[in-house]
């Protein structure tokens, strides 16, 4: 008698654990925070459409020589990174890691626009080095002063905000690069007619994602009407943006295209 209670005890118990697994299998939120509690930062780096990506010590970005500017660039901004140093702002000089030179900063010399950057001084004050790469022209992109100036200062110190309120945030900021654009310069600069930025953040082991697609022209709308989804940008741009995550993942956060997890305060 107590062999039988014995046997159908064990059976019970492995067919609870049978079906305890097969549920943990199906549930969403286990799926996710195993595949975000091994997210790096390189985990997190678009794809590239020209294969040129460069690494600096503070930044990543990808070079597209047809539009002689970066269509991408990523790189992690932490709180405990803000320091108000006041750096001598250097002179823009070309990116010597660049194998097909990035483009001379004398193309916009009374062009009318704006030599943007893409990770932005500000974010990187809290190293000279890190600081002066911001200004290599492989990092800038021509901007409209007013947009420049305006709603895109506007989103970059959002994303300060934000690193500061969640510790630390991923950022990948770039102009959407299509055929027919207008040109500057002798070596042709493409003008994007809209940037991108993408922003990432985890906490407690779930990841957040927010996008903006801004038109290179001024506006003083609140930023939050820019918000899209980064599938929207894919279309835009022909770069996939977390290819190395799980697909389940992957498709549930780029299709979302709303705000509600981020503070706009």
């Amino acid at each position: 008698m107590k062999n039988y209670i014995v046997i159908n005890v064990f059976i019970f118990l492995i067919s609870y654990a049978i079906i305890s697994c097969k549920f943990l299998e199906k549930d969403d939120t286990t799926e996710n925070k195993k595949q975000f509690s091994s997210i790096s930062a390189i985990d997190l780096l678009p794809t590239s459409t020209t294969k040129q990506i460069i690494v600096h010590d503070f930044y990543t970005l990808s070079y597209n020589e047809k539009f002689e500017q970066a269509e991408w660039v990523a790189y992690s901004l932490k709180k405990e990174n803000f320091k108000q140093n006041n750096f001598k702002r250097p002179y823009f000089v070309e990116d010597k890691k660049v194998t097909t030179h990035s483009a001379d900063w004398r193309n916009y010399k009374k062009s009318g626009y704006d030599k943007g950057h893409l990770c932005p001084a500000g974010d990187m004050t809290f190293s000279k080095k890190a600081y002066e790469d911001t200004f290599l022209t492989s990092n800038i992109s021509p901007q409209k002063h007013d947009f420049n100036s305006g709603i895109w200062n506007r989103l970059e110190q959002k994303t300060r905000y934000w690193a500061e309120k969640y510790g630390t945030v991923f950022v990948i900021s770039g102009g959407v690069l299509t055929s027919g654009l207008k040109t500057i310069g002798f070596e042709k600069v493409a003008v994007p007619n809209y940037f991108y930025k993408i922003i990432a953040s985890k906490s407690n082991g779930q990841i957040k994602v927010i996008a903006f697609l801004v038109p290179n022209e001024d506006s003083k709308k609140p930023l939050y009407t820019f918000v899209t989804s980064i599938d929207a940008i894919e279309k835009l741009t022909n770069i996939d943006f977390f290819s190395k995550w799980e697909d389940s993942v992957e498709n549930k956060l780029e299709s979302k295209s709303d705000y509600k997890d981020w503070s706009f305060n």
